[in-house]
């Protein structure tokens, strides 16, 4: 999971969705297929945009899984709204993001491919002269990672981000 807005607001909605995903495992003795957990999550932060003694939360999130259906990522707004994506952005820049990964065959990528063009869009939207400097973490969920979260493995994050700062450079360059 990873969030975008508030920090605070961001691990509150973590922990919860910790908890809901620990207590389907004790109810029901299987894994909670993602759908389902986001589906809660999502119930979770509208509830706190319904009643005025309790501030709504202040983050977007998005949920990554690979449960029997398959790979899955989901965006929770904070109105409680969820949707399903094969790849979207959340956080200053969002939009230009988007844009850039729609550009993408996402479905027909590999996740290395993924992982190369994904930094290099990060490198992309971020504007050197507004934002402080940032280290890129990348993780992910795919055959390779056994279908659990697991960091990129470093020499392949040092070759996105090689690429990426590339592409940046040459982006510069054209303008």
């Amino acid at each position: 999971m990873a969030c975008g807005g508030l920090v605070p607001d961001g691990r509150q909605v973590v922990n919860r969705t910790r908890a809901e995903a620990s207590n389907y495992k004790s109810f029901y003795g299987d894994l909670v297929p993602g759908k389902v957990l986001c589906d809660r999550v999502a119930s979770y932060k509208h509830l706190f945009s319904l009643y005025w003694s309790v501030r709504p939360y202040g983050n977007c999130s998005l949920l990554a899984c690979y449960d029997k259906d398959g790979p899955a990522l989901y965006m929770m707004e904070p109105s409680g709204v969820s949707y399903k994506y094969f790849g979207t952005a959340v956080g200053k820049g969002r939009q230009q993001a988007k844009t850039e990964i729609e550009k993408l065959s996402l479905s027909e990528m590999t996740c290395r491919e993924g992982v190369v063009e994904v930094a290099k869009i990060i490198y992309g939207v971020h504007d050197d002269v507004k934002d402080k400097n940032f280290e890129l973490e990348l993780g992910w969920v795919c055959d390779e990672s056994d279908k659990l979260f697991k960091r990129v493995p470093e020499d392949l994050l040092q070759e996105a981000i090689r690429l990426g700062k590339a592409a940046k450079e040459e982006d510069e360059m054209d303008d």
